[in-house]
């Protein structure tokens, strides 16, 4: 199975956050991508009929408590620059605190655990294959434990969208 480390950590600890039916509303409505504009989160404030201003204090709050790691572009890989899913095993008591450093990295889009041997998983993109080694290698440096490499191979797109409120 495999969840977010960070959700996962976070409603294992804490009670579930409430949300309004307008954060409910940007999550459902802007979890597979933003407006592509000069100005997303004003095109998508005028959507929701709020303000931008609104939208960036819920994104920002919302990532301030786990419920939204990261707002940002995920690109196709091989299209733009070069990316890897790479995996580490870590000790129990210390996954959300690496999970924490590996999530920091503007490298990474995502991370999640996982019930093996090999419990943290993640992407890590680069602009190139030198830029992709190196973070690879800053994290190895800084967690002190290795990372497991998988570059892609052969593409699968598996849609991991899905409505989060029926």
């Amino acid at each position: 199975m495999a969840t977010p480390a960070s959700i996962m950590r976070h409603n294992q600890t804490k009670d579930a956050i409430p949300l309004n039916d307008l954060e409910k509303r940007l999550l459902n409505e802007y979890q597979k991508g933003l407006p592509l504009s000069p100005t997303p989160f004003r095109d998508i404030a005028e959507r929701l009929g709020t303000s931008e201003a609104l939208v960036l204090k819920i994104l920002d709050r919302l990532q301030k408590l786990g419920v939204v790691s990261r707002v940002g572009p995920v690109f196709k890989p091989r299209q733009v620059g070069t990316s890897t899913l790479a995996a580490m095993a870590v000790p129990e008591a210390l996954l959300e605190s690496v999970a924490e450093r590996i999530s920091a990295y503007p490298e990474v889009n995502h991370n999640y655990e996982r019930e093996d041997h090999y419990n943290l998983w993640f992407v890590v993109t680069a602009p190139n294959q030198q830029r992709l080694e190196q973070v690879l290698q800053e994290m190895e440096r800084e967690t002190g434990y290795a990372i497991l490499n998988l570059p892609l191979e052969k593409q699968f797109h598996i849609d991991l969208g899905f409505p989060l409120w029926c």
